[in-house]
């Protein structure tokens, strides 16, 4: 059965052929966290300015942004028909990338964020004749039908938020899946012990990611709640365990 969900607006004056949906109850303010801790690096418009370079991408990850990224698409598949939803933009060209893989399948892609700045540099990143739809909502209040999505793809996007918005945008990862389907998370998680990283990145994480050492300490798994048994759960580690990936299926 599926929930009755708030029914997006469309809006006008796109770039390119993109539509852009509103969510009218999510999208009425941005999470407090973001203006809080992320006002920076994401919500001031000279955020996007600075920060979408690929090298300066690349370089906040220790030079493993196209390791990372061909890691999380390949775990989504080489071809990608159906629908395809990935939650949060990105900087860098993970968006192009996976929106690839999508044109080649005869699928969609819906690519979801709560700051409007955010998904206008998604949408000068992408094709006018994209197959995507850029929707203006929180993570963690989808405006979307229950079973409605193959894949879901969480791109770095965990560890930014405190432990409620990311129990429950974890929640709504799952309620949009189909059965058969696979919730792909690429992120943050602690080092091996002869990682030199765990010592010296641990007070940067700290002091710029106040929320992304729970994934150091925890397991992400469980912050999803009730989840079926019936789901299988693989998972592979990057850098020295400084990264991790998860697939969640079934």
């Amino acid at each position: 059965m599926e929930s009755a969900v708030a029914t997006p607006t469309v809006t006008g004056g796109a770039r390119s052929g993109l539509p852009r949906l509103v969510s009218p109850a999510a999208a009425r303010e941005i999470p407090p966290y973001l203006d809080v801790h992320y006002w920076w690096a994401y919500v001031h418009p000279n955020a996007v300015r600075v920060f979408e370079r690929q090298w300066l991408a690349n370089l906040i990850l220790w030079g493993n942004y196209a390791r990372l990224r061909d890691a999380a698409l390949d775990l989504m598949g080489e071809r990608l028909p159906g629908r395809t939803l990935q939650v949060a933009c990105a900087y860098g060209d993970l968006t192009p990338h996976l929106c690839s893989r999508v044109s080649a399948a005869d699928g969609t892609l819906d690519i979801v964020d709560v700051l409007p700045v955010q998904l206008d540099n998604v949408r000068r990143k992408l094709p006018a004749d994209a197959p995507a739809r850029l929707v203006e909502t929180d993570s963690s209040a989808l405006p979307l039908d229950d079973a409605s999505y193959d894949r879901v793809l969480l791109f770095f996007l965990l560890h930014e938020q405190p432990e409620s918005w990311r129990r429950q945008t974890l929640a709504e990862a799952v309620r949009v899946l189909k059965p058969g389907g696979r919730v792909v998370i690429v992120d943050y998680a602690r080092p091996v012990w002869w990682n030199p990283l765990r010592y010296v990145f641990a007070p940067v994480l700290a002091a710029l990611e106040p929320f992304a050492l729970d994934l150091w300490r925890n397991d992400i798994t469980r912050w999803i709640p009730n989840l079926p048994d019936d789901r299988k759960i693989e998972r592979r580690s990057y850098f020295g365990g400084l990264y991790q990936a998860i697939v969640i299926s079934g």
